[in-house]
């Protein structure tokens, strides 16, 4: 019997027991071959429902568990990332189209993501005030109670577990919706982890689903804070709805990011770190390197080094193949950076590698003199291609990297370290790195955007996920009952 145990998960979801959905159920799809793999349940806003219902019943008790208690499930389930990484590895190489390496760094990741989490059932949660009266006041942060969970396809174990594990972590209840094209490795996984794990039934619910389950979600009553992470568009609605709702929902939303390299950039060093940026995951990250902006006396070079890599990164099925790209998620996804690419071309960029494909296979594709007006430079393409545009001098290069609705991540190469740290303080951006490209993740670190990008950083590290998963409490004790004129 294998760990995620097929015969469990077949065609239902996950309540604290497995159970059929009302909303039937899904094929499991391997995007390189085709290939059905099995058939995950659907859920639908019943099911939510009914879910988010069972959820804040046991909330109570899981919050009242002793926080040794909490602390030693989430290091198990850490543990247990370690423990079934081979088999959990296949799943997002066949299901999420990872290559190798980026299936490793998933698992370690989610594995982190525990351990960081494990130590917040004993972190302070609250703090003491002076007071004008004779009483002791205190805040207190206290579980906000039901949390929902709205994760996508494109690395579904990281941005699942990121808030799943803290929010259980404070002694939230959690209703999980993954992607349904990657319901396994970013939803059935986490269930059979915390399952294992010893997390008491009813506090963790997995309910793959679309717009309507998602939506249903944020409407329901019982859950008090929405965690999403997926485009700028569907942010937007969330948002929109959540606050109508009177709910916090904290958004983790798309990217155009700039590399800029200036004039005194170490081209042999900055290649592969540029073409990572880039072509990592076939472009499907939010931090992917959407824009490269490159000085004026650097840039043919700079091209013609970058189009030379991209027309040796081979392309394939990653379950079968020594590949650095696998396949893009499905055909509409590979139709829009089609799209974006030719019209790209039209609007006077040069094609410089690539911009073809065979299946969901598309090549790694650089784009030369792709400045403002060019629609792979301007909007967020979600694959395998790298708009380049030149800049004379430093205020031209901030002016181009801040003109974006975007503000998530950003990279600067360049031989002066000061001169990169000054610079990324004028170009309006959640995360920026000095000397490396514009994908990095940490469980520790604070990660989020800033304007399209979200709503800045709700998601690594203690302080963020303190704010980000529960309420604050101003508390008051006296020793007798305070007098009033009245």
């Amino acid at each position: 019997m294998t760990f995620l145990d097929e015969e469990k998960w077949t065609s239902r979801v996950f309540t604290g027991d497995w159970t059929r959905a009302a909303g039937g159920d899904a094929p499991v799809v391997e995007p390189a071959t085709g290939q059905e793999l099995g058939r995950t349940g659907l859920a639908s806003p019943a099911d939510v429902n009914a879910s988010a219902t069972r959820a804040a019943e046991a909330q109570s008790a899981w919050a009242a568990t002793p926080f040794q208690e909490r602390a030693a499930i989430l290091r198990r389930a850490g543990e247990l990332w370690q423990e079934h990484a081979e088999e959990l590895k296949g799943w997002l190489i066949r299901e999420a189209g990872s290559i190798p390496g980026k299936a490793d760094f998933e698992l370690h990741v989610a594995a982190q993501e525990c351990f960081e989490a494990s130590a917040l059932p004993s972190h302070s949660v609250g703090e003491l005030l002076p007071s004008e009266a004779p009483r002791l006041s205190m805040v207190r942060r206290v579980p906000a109670g039901v949390v929902g969970v709205i994760s996508p396809f494109n690395a579904p174990l990281i941005l699942a577990i990121r808030s799943v594990a803290p929010a259980l972590a404070l002694g939230n209840s959690v209703v999980l919706k993954p992607d349904p094209r990657t319901a396994v490795c970013g939803g059935v996984a986490l269930a059979r982890i915390f399952e294992e794990a010893g997390l008491p039934a009813g506090v963790l619910h997995v309910l793959p689903g679309g717009a309507d389950t998602g939506a249903a979600m944020v409407e329901d009553p019982h859950v008090r804070v929405i965690s999403f992470t997926g485009s700028t568009a569907a942010g937007r609605a969330v948002g929109e709805l959540a606050g109508r709702h009177l709910k916090r929902a904290h958004l983790e939303l798309g990217g155009n990011s700039a590399l800029v390299v200036l004039e005194d950039a170490d081209l042999d060093a900055a290649m592969s770190a540029a073409a990572w940026g880039s072509f990592f995951h076939q472009g499907q990250i939010c931090m992917t390197t959407g824009r490269h902006l490159v000085h004026s006396s650097r840039y043919d070079e700079y091209v013609e080094r970058l189009a030379a890599k991209a027309e040796h990164l081979p392309v394939g099925n990653p379950a079968t193949d020594e590949v650095a790209l696998g396949p893009i998620i499905d055909a509409a996804q590979r139709d829009k950076i089609h799209g974006l690419v030719t019209g790209s071309v039209e609007a006077g960029a040069k094609l410089a590698a690539g911009g073809t494909y065979e299946d969901l296979f598309y090549k790694a594709t650089v784009l030369a003199g792709a400045g403002p007006s060019v629609p792979a430079y301007d909007q967020e393409v979600f694959g395998p291609v790298a708009p380049v545009a030149k800049f004379s001098t430093v205020d031209e290069a901030v002016r181009l990297a801040s003109d974006s609705e975007y503000g998530l991540s950003l990279g600067i190469i360049t031989a002066d370290v000061n001169q990169g740290l000054a610079l990324a303080d004028r170009i309006p951006t959640g995360i920026a790195h000095i000397n490396d490209q514009t994908v990095n993740d940490e469980a520790l670190a604070p990660f989020g955007g800033v304007a399209a990008s979200g709503t800045g950083s709700r998601f690594g590290g203690a302080a963020a996920n303190i704010e980000a998963f529960t309420e604050t409490r101003w508390v008051t004790a006296r020793g007798d009952v305070a007098g009033y004129p009245f």
